[in-house]
């Protein structure tokens, strides 16, 4: 039996939540508060986790970066707060989706169906050729980790496919919608500041560490590349 975690401090929430998760196949667990929740996902190691921002003792994202640092399991963010600064916090510390109260059971689980089909797809992906190596740099898909010269750079989950996509793809132009197709599915409801923000907060990561012979390049009007320079090579 697989479980999914269920992370609110609100019983109509995780009561509502329950019933449609077990409609999906899964069993849910449900925790109360920050501590509890991570305390149940490490003990239950569930397939995805909907988890509530606001919670006693831990919030949402407290709990996201712990989970996030042992674990690529599919987070959703569950918030009352719609400003676009929270939602691409949560997607910056590693949140695969997220999902603004009040909302629809039905959307949920269309949202958790979206990030389960995501992750089944990448683990076939690694599978079969989960490390690409260019110049200096290499994306592990198996490990979600991203090193340069040897050195591990502190990448959220969302930054190493990123990082995935674009090197996977020399060269080639990525449009925003593009991206954000990609990298948080169809089913994501987010705009070009979405990706912006979080290509800025990818470079701030990858330019602590010097790599001449690639970046990261901006198409104006278009959205993103990753750029080699064969001079440097």
């Amino acid at each position: 039996m697989q479980y999914i975690l269920i992370a609110d401090d609100n019983n109509d929430i995780t009561d509502i939540l329950s019933v449609y998760v077990k409609k999906e196949g899964y069993e849910p667990i449900i925790a109360k508060d920050g501590v509890m929740a991570e305390d149940m996902f490490f003990k239950y190691e569930p397939a995805a986790v909907l988890l509530d921002v606001m919670m006693p003792f831990k919030d949402g994202y407290e709990v996201c970066k712990s989970i996030r640092q042992k674990s690529a399991v599919p987070i959703i963010l569950i918030t009352a707060r719609g400003e676009d600064y929270d939602k691409i916090m949560g997607l910056d510390i590693g949140a695969d989706d997220y999902v603004v109260k009040p909302f629809s059971p039905s959307e949920v689980m269309a949202r958790l169906r979206a990030v389960l089909r995501r992750i089944n797809r990448d683990e076939v992906s690694a599978d079969s050729d989960s490390v690409l190596r260019i110049n200096n740099m290499e994306v592990n898909l198996d490990e979600y980790s991203f090193m340069v010269d040897g050195k591990k750079i502190p990448l959220t989950k969302k930054e190493v496919e990123t990082m995935w996509t674009l090197a996977g793809n020399p060269n080639k132009v990525f449009t925003r919608d593009n991206l954000l197709d990609s990298l948080w599915g169809y089913d994501y409801y987010g705009d070009s500041r979405t990706v912006d923000s979080h290509i800025k907060r990818l470079r701030a990561k990858i330019d602590s560490v010097e790599h001449p012979a690639w970046s990261i390049k901006t198409i104006w009007g278009v959205g993103y590349k990753f750029a080699i320079n064969e001079e440097d090579m």
